[in-house]
């Protein structure tokens, strides 16, 4: 990984930030359980795979279950470096809040 946190507009889309955090925590993880956790359509969350999947970031696995044809979801190796690069930034520029503005509200 860089020296300075990186800033990926692939993975930062919130459906994909939340499937990158999914994953990060497991090995795999089946589609139905990452649709269903993030409370989006099968059509939805086959766009957000699509575009990791094209990034490197994920790899699709199918298999036969039960009679049912199953997609089981992991981070690649690049696929967890760029989430943690992200999550350095989001990290990074958190931390420019001045501590005494952090309870403030927003007017607009």
């Amino acid at each position: 990984m860089s020296a300075v946190p990186q800033f990926d507009p692939v993975i930062h889309a919130p459906g994909r930030l939340q499937i990158c955090a999914i994953l990060s925590a497991a090995d795999e993880a089946e589609f139905a359980m990452v649709r269903d956790a993030i409370a989006v359509s099968d059509s939805v969350l086959s766009k957000h795979l699509k575009q990791l999947e094209e990034a490197g970031y994920i790899k699709l696995r199918k298999q036969a279950h039960a009679g049912r044809q199953r997609t089981w979801l992991a981070l690649t190796a690049v696929g967890r470096k760029a989430f943690a690069a992200h999550v350095a930034e989001l990290t990074r520029l958190a931390g420019m809040i001045e501590p005494a503005r952090l309870g403030e509200g927003f007017s607009g």
